[in-house]
């Protein structure tokens, strides 16, 4: 246990809590660029770049995490990071693109703290199914709040300003929950010996496990790339701020669903074919969007475009384990993860303005080359070594 005498599941609650404070930048971004381009005036273009930079700071923080986490207490981490992002969510609601591009690498950073320190308890739990689940559902639940109320009752009447208030607000909300965390951690001899041989052996790995992460990060630029700028097409569409709550918040809980059924299921459907069900998933999901007209089909081309972007971020990562039978490079699975989140939305800013056909066809490209690898590769392979709940997007 982390400390002695306190209670496991206000431990886990205030854990779950901070890490929804990590994953509110990533969840809520379409809906903050979108903002950003009605409110600001700023070009795809430039919010693609933005999205860019915030998760650049992420990888960052995931980076400072590993030596930071247990040097700090985790009271006071948890009370910085909500301040350090709320100011940078407060400047920037007034101010210009250049003067943007700091304050969204300091969102993710301190957003990646925030996550790496929810990941860390619950890593600790006994029941570590039970610990995850219950993170996810939290974290699921408030995003799924905020993206149905921040559009129709903050964005349409107090436009972006409104948008990175209402942030502050719940952030701030959030971060109360870290008097309920144990102070400073210092842990074992043992503990620090396995620290020290993670961070010098962390990038040794085979090379199948190099490649498996390469086509995780392509599937990745190519679907986030995609979820940045998801919103943009509902609003081309004419969707009503309502409309488009509506989509995103249903979204986010299909999203879990999909995560906690992959679990159920887990390696029941054998290495391969669980990624000839995302590939078709995921084809089906950007086919209805490319030819959607109206709420309906926008809705169910969105709602199906994300449980395949979940499974499949599920399956790869399972495969990406697989490849590594020391399971060092389950480590490396949110860097690139990062790295996706970086490159795509910069890519996807840049295709849009010359239309969102082109975004699909580099988001559809993204989804088969790395499921038909996979399913190439994995040929020999049955049985999985994750918890899906750690991974789902």
């Amino acid at each position: 246990m982390i400390v002695n005498g306190r209670s496991t599941l206000t431990l886990m609650l205030a854990a779950s809590f901070a890490s929804t404070i990590g994953g509110l930048p990533f969840n809520t971004l379409p809906i903050l660029l979108g903002s950003m381009v009605d409110s600001l005036g700023f070009s795809v273009e430039q919010v693609g770049v933005l999205g860019a930079l915030c998760f650049a700071g992420y990888l960052l923080g995931t980076v400072v995490a590993v030596g930071l986490i247990d040097r700090l207490d985790w009271r006071w981490l948890t009370l910085g990071s909500a301040a350090g992002a709320c100011a940078a969510y407060g400047m920037s609601a007034s101010m210009s693109v250049q003067a943007q591009m700091p304050l969204w690498v300091a969102i993710g950073f301190f957003a990646a703290l925030m996550t790496c320190l929810g990941m860390r308890i619950m890593g600790e739990m006994a029941n570590k199914e039970r610990a995850f689940g219950l993170r996810l559902g939290i974290e699921l639940g408030v995003v799924a709040a905020v993206l149905f109320a921040m559009p129709s009752l903050v964005i349409a009447h107090y436009h972006y300003a409104g948008a990175a208030a209402m942030l502050c607000v719940i952030i701030l909300l959030l971060s109360c929950s870290a008097w309920a965390l144990p102070g400073r951690q210092r842990p074992t001899t043992t503990g620090q010996a396995q620290c020290k041989q993670t961070l010098l052996s962390r990038f040794r790995l085979p090379l199948p496990a190099y490649l498996a992460l390469g086509l995780f990060f392509l599937f990745g630029a190519g679907q986030i790339g995609l979820w940045a700028f998801l919103e943009r097409l509902g609003h081309g569409l004419g969707l009503s701020p309502t409309e488009l709550g509506i989509v995103f918040a249903v979204l986010k809980l299909l999203g879990g669903a999909a995560a906690l059924l992959m679990a159920l299921v887990g390696d029941r459907l054998g290495a391969r074919l669980p990624h000839v069900i995302v590939l078709g998933v995921l084809s089906l999901g950007l086919f209805l969007l490319g030819s959607a007209e109206g709420f309906s089909s926008y809705a169910a081309g969105a709602w199906i475009w994300e449980v395949g972007f979940t499974w499949g971020c599920v399956c790869q990562a399972a495969a990406i384990a697989r490849l590594d039978s020391e399971g060092r490079s389950t480590l490396i699975i949110p860097a690139s993860f990062a790295l996706s989140s970086m490159a795509g939305p910069a890519v996807a800013g840049q295709l849009v303005g010359q239309g969102f056909e082109l975004l699909l066809l580099l988001a559809g490209a993204c989804a088969v080359i790395p499921s038909l690898a996979f399913m190439y590769v994995l040929s020999s392979h049955s049985r999985p070594v994750y918890s899906p709940v750690d991974v789902a997007p």
